[in-house]
């Protein structure tokens, strides 16, 4: 626990809370909670099972059959994999808990682990709490924030079980390709490595969603977590699942049985509804998206930093100003000079200090008054003297 920090977003919403309080209507543009609501008939699904007598129980921790189904489904139907509903697919609460039942399932103390330098902070935090060992492989722009695989081959690969992945990347949305996907295959298999992909943000400002399942042999080495969060607006619903071969689905089994005791009824009757949503859907939520990345582009402008256009996901990536003290320092004088809250870069890894990420979760209005606050800050005027200079 000494090795283990308090989550930052856990840290810093509390300082935005007391900002607010204090009346000063902080911007948030730092977490990837969606703002907008699920579809209507996902709700209704939700409340009309709610209203029955029968729905308040226990259910099973593998989640109800239809739910099941209606992943295995929707993932035929949009990646072009086919699962097994009964022993491929097991419903989770999040795929944050997802994370810790894999490394539970998988990891004994001592046991490496493979973290994405940028990544996911949970990845870090959850190996530490299950006693892994850390091997960060660094992603960096001059190697298009992929893994550098000649650098891993170097690694002590015999101690290593497990290697979390996650593309579209976050923070730094960059997509994959099948190249890369199979690539992470081939390397999982030599090394009796499992890969864990985690793929929530495959369907946002994403023409061409892919999931690792879909390369010939991924199921024998691989685990793919997906969600409902960010894809259908239910991120306070922790509706989530993954998916492999039914030997490491029956650890991961083992350990969520000991954990939780089901989902509600009623949401997992709402999320079959959701995953049942064709792609209009995920069109109309692309174009609220599309027209929020604009403003977010000329904040970052504004900001001085510079960013890779061809991002995808549900945020923006840019560099900070070589005149900048750190990632930590000038996200804090944006909050308190602009008001507005920006993700630091080194929160999700030492290669991370030299940007910032900014969160499309805020609507448009908003998106505009945090470029307005920014470009009448002195922050914005002092980057422009340094700028002229």
């Amino acid at each position: 626990m000494a090795e283990v920090k308090e989550y930052y977003f856990s840290r810093k919403l509390a300082e935005v809370a007391e900002l607010n309080a204090r009346g000063l209507d902080i911007v948030s543009l730092g977490i990837g909670g969606p703002d907008l609501p699920p579809d209507p008939k996902v709700v209704d699904a939700l409340c009309a099972s709610a209203r029955r007598d029968d729905s308040h129980g226990y259910q099973p921790f593998r989640g109800i059959a239809e739910l099941r189904r209606a992943y295995a489904d929707f993932y035929r139907r949009r990646y072009g994999v086919e699962l097994d509903p009964e022993r491929e697919v097991l419903p989770l609460i999040g795929s944050k808990e997802g994370i810790m039942h894999i490394s539970m399932a998988l990891l004994n103390p001592g046991d490496g682990v493979l973290l994405p330098d940028p990544g996911y902070p949970t990845y870090t935090a959850v190996s530490r709490l299950v006693g892994a060992k850390i091997y960060n492989y660094d992603l960096t722009p001059e190697n298009g924030w992929r893994p550098d695989f000649e650098a891993l081959e170097k690694l002590p690969l015999d101690d290593i079980k497990l290697m979390w992945v996650n593309y579209p990347h976050m923070p730094t949305g960059t997509p994959a390709d099948e190249e890369l996907y199979r690539q992470l295959i081939d390397f999982g298999r030599r090394h009796n490595i499992v890969i864990a992909h985690d793929n929530p943000y495959s369907f946002i400002l994403n023409p061409e969603p892919r999931s690792i399942l879909a390369v010939e042999g991924a199921r024998d080495i691989a685990i793919e977590l997906n969600s409902l969060s960010k894809s259908h607006n239910m991120a306070g619903w922790r509706m989530a699942m993954c998916a492999t071969n039914p030997e490491f689905l029956s650890w991961i089994v083992k350990v969520k049985s000991n954990v939780d005791s089901g989902q509600f009824l009623p949401m997992m009757r709402g999320a079959v509804e959701a995953l049942t949503l064709d792609t209009d859907w995920t069109d109309r939520l692309n174009a609220e998206y599309a027209a929020r990345r604009v403003v977010a582009e000329k904040i970052m402008t504004a900001l001085g930093c510079t960013f890779d256009p061809s991002q995808q996901g549900l945020f923006l990536w840019g560099r900070i100003p070589e005149s900048a003290e750190s990632s930590e320092r000038f996200a804090d004088d944006v909050l308190h000079g602009a008001r507005v809250f920006i993700t630091p870069g080194f929160i999700f890894g030492r290669q991370g200090e030299r940007y910032i990420r900014i969160s499309l979760c805020a609507n448009l209005p908003r998106l505009e008054e945090a470029l307005a606050r920014i470009t009448g800050s002195q922050i914005f005027n002092n980057l422009k003297r340094e700028n002229n200079a």
